[in-house]
């Protein structure tokens, strides 16, 4: 099983950025933690802070991919590009926020991305990713 992690715009910050909100743990570091609990699973992984390149990369996995786990970042509240290229590929996605999005500024609540997506998982922590990763493997 192959599974593809996109995140975007500022996830790179993940450990340093907003602790209170997204908490103190870098990405890589829970990315390898992830791969070490699950080795059957093959974990791809890509982050960028710009939107094509986010559609690029959901190109290039998108008719290959078990799954997909997308943390578009405010790309998910602004880009209709993102959205787009979710519902033109295969791969289902799940969508995934650090934070309760809906515990967040209005202009938060709303995803372009969620009609096109599989399902989303908002505000529990870097775990949400294990989540979807979860539900891809139990299929």
């Amino acid at each position: 099983m192959r599974i593809e992690i996109l995140n975007g715009p500022n996830l790179n910050l993940l450990g340093k950025r907003e602790p209170g909100i997204y908490g103190d743990m870098d990405f890589e570091s829970f990315l390898e933690g992830l791969r070490e609990k699950y080795p059957a699973i093959q974990i791809g992984y890509f982050q960028s802070n710009v939107e094509g390149e986010l559609i690029n990369r959901l190109h290039e996995v998108g008719f290959s991919s078990d799954g997909i786990i997308f943390n578009a970042g405010g790309y998910t509240h602004t880009s209709v590009a993102i959205a787009d290229a979710v519902a033109a590929i295969s791969s289902p996605v799940i969508e995934v926020h650090i934070s309760n999005v809906f515990a967040r500024e209005e202009f938060r609540h709303h995803s372009l991305m969620a009609a096109r997506c599989r399902g989303s998982v908002s505000g529990l922590g870097l775990r949400g990713y294990e989540l979807a990763l979860l539900y891809f493997a139990w299929k």
